[in-house]
């Protein structure tokens, strides 16, 4: 059973989400855009442009963002915003999206194509956080779809017992299957420690509930005193974090979405991972996600031979019955097809063996959502 641990269903990005109709998907989106490593460029002559010019002062601050009329171009299917009389765009999501969306009839039929059996759902304030659309997906095709809850991460300090009473409801009532959690979305008094303090009441309660917690971790904070280079110490910072909060909640199953900040760990043209990276794994309630093309796609090319040791290593340390294979979706067409986001692990990594590519393309995540 071939099943992708990573895509996201949602409905137009510029129009009211869930049932109070929010319209702030669009502000997420701009402050995601902002940030984005995909190259911008202004349209009528493709010349590369600054994409930082459209976020706020304070990242993450939807409220701080410039007016730059962001907007939806429904017509090319892309994002658009304008500065002095110029449009600009860039391709975060990929290119000609159908209606800004991207439906579960989209997503099974690349899934068939790519002899994909089930995805399962993940969740972002500029995708969806809608409950209800997300329980629809999964009850109109409960053989095709799993999915996520969302969390207002930025919000649980302030209203965590209304952000509790949704998780309760969506796990309990709705059956929906695990929980997304952004480190980086976090008030900033609260990402040097997100795994206790003020969250600890909103943890004892999610993990209780008896789904995974699936973790998208951020770059943190640097820490000057831990012998780590600059651009690595945020995430060893999380990974700290990560490892005491396992250490609280040893009972919980946890993974990591898009597998490690790859990008971070590119020297000379090569992905080189230090050892303290693997600290997270040395029990078996700990599981990361194998997610490179759409990391990496614009720096090396099918069938990334570069991602083949790394691979390898994850291997080695971790094991393959807590890899889990991920793509994205949409996200990776961007840079290679459905098909070749299976192919590049399947057919061309000689030290997988048939139970480690069976795990890896749906046995880890089967044992992790008991399918």
């Amino acid at each position: 059973m071939i099943i992708d641990s990573h895509i996201y269903l949602f409905t137009p990005i510029d129009s009211p989400e869930g049932p109070n109709k929010s319209t702030q998907r669009i502000r997420w989106a701009q402050s995601s855009y902002s940030g984005h490593h995909q190259p911008a460029w202004r349209i009528k002559d493709r010349q590369v442009a600054d994409s930082s010019l459209i976020g706020a002062k304070k990242r993450r601050d939807i409220g701080g963002l410039p007016d730059v009329n962001f907007r939806a171009d429904h017509e090319y299917g892309r994002i658009v915003w304008t500065i002095d009389g110029e449009d600009y765009t860039k391709q975060f999501l990929p290119p000609n999206l159908k209606n800004m969306e991207y439906t579960p009839y989209s997503a099974i039929s690349e899934m068939d194509y790519a002899g994909v059996d089930m995805a399962l759902i993940h969740t972002d304030p500029m995708l969806v956080r809608d409950v209800d659309f997300l329980h629809k997906c999964v009850a109109e095709f409960p053989d095709r779809f799993r999915t996520m809850v969302p969390v207002d991460e930025w919000d649980v300090k302030h209203n965590v017992d209304k952000i509790l009473e949704k998780l309760v409801y969506s796990i309990s009532e709705l059956n929906l299957h695990a929980i997304k959690f952004h480190t980086s979305l976090v008030e900033n008094e609260l990402k040097k420690d997100w795994s206790s303090g003020p969250l600890k009441y909103f943890w004892d309660t999610a993990t209780s509930l008896g789904v995974p917690i699936f973790f998208t971790l951020g770059t943190g904070y640097a820490d000057s005193n831990d012998n780590i280079p600059t651009q690595q110490s945020g995430y060893h910072s999380e990974l700290k974090i990560l490892c005491d909060w396992m250490e609280k909640y040893p009972n919980n199953i946890c993974s990591l979405t898009h597998g490690f900040p790859w990008r971070i760990f590119i020297e000379n043209d090569q992905i080189k991972l230090p050892n303290w990276i693997w600290s997270p794994f040395s029990g078996n309630n700990c599981n990361i996600e194998v997610c490179l093309p759409v990391r990496i796609g614009d720096i090396f090319e099918y069938p990334y031979k570069e991602a083949w040791n790394p691979l390898h290593q994850m291997v080695n340390n971790i094991g393959s019955s807590n890899l889990l294979w991920g793509t994205d979706m949409p996200f990776q067409n961007r840079f290679c097809t459905y098909t070749q986001s299976r192919k590049w692990i399947e057919n061309h990594c000689d030290f997988l063996d048939d139970k480690d590519i069976e795990m890896i393309m749906g046995g880890t995540v089967k044992r992790i959502l008991n399918i």
